[in-house]
């Protein structure tokens, strides 16, 4: 096919801040992980698709399906939609500890 360019699965975006691999990051609609470290205005190679483990917020619990959005202000998953940007959806349970920072979602590879 002589439009197609590439599956889309990663792609490269100018990192809006300083990154660190595996760290989520907001470009306009666009969230993804990123693959490397990278400084601010830097290409970088975003992962948009697939199951990762992101930062969340501890006192949160997850359950399996809950949609997952990204509070850009404090650079951390969330399950609160208000003024957050939707990402994917749990596939994991956590609980809401505070030591329970981390969990397990799919991404919806933006909008």
């Amino acid at each position: 096919m002589k439009t197609y360019i590439q599956p889309g699965h990663t792609i490269t975006l100018a990192a809006p801040a300083a990154v660190t691999s595996g760290s989520g990051l907001l470009v306009g609609a666009i969230f993804g992980i990123a693959a490397h470290d990278a400084a601010s205005g830097e290409p970088v190679e975003t992962l948009t698709v697939g199951v990762v483990d992101i930062t969340k917020v501890g006192t949160q619990a997850w359950a399996v399906g809950d949609r997952i959005y990204w509070d850009n202000t404090n650079k951390r998953a969330t399950k609160t939609a208000t003024d957050n940007t939707l990402v994917g959806v749990a596939l994991g349970v956590v609980g809401s500890g505070a030591d329970e920072t981390t969990g397990r979602v799919r991404l919806n590879g933006s909008f």
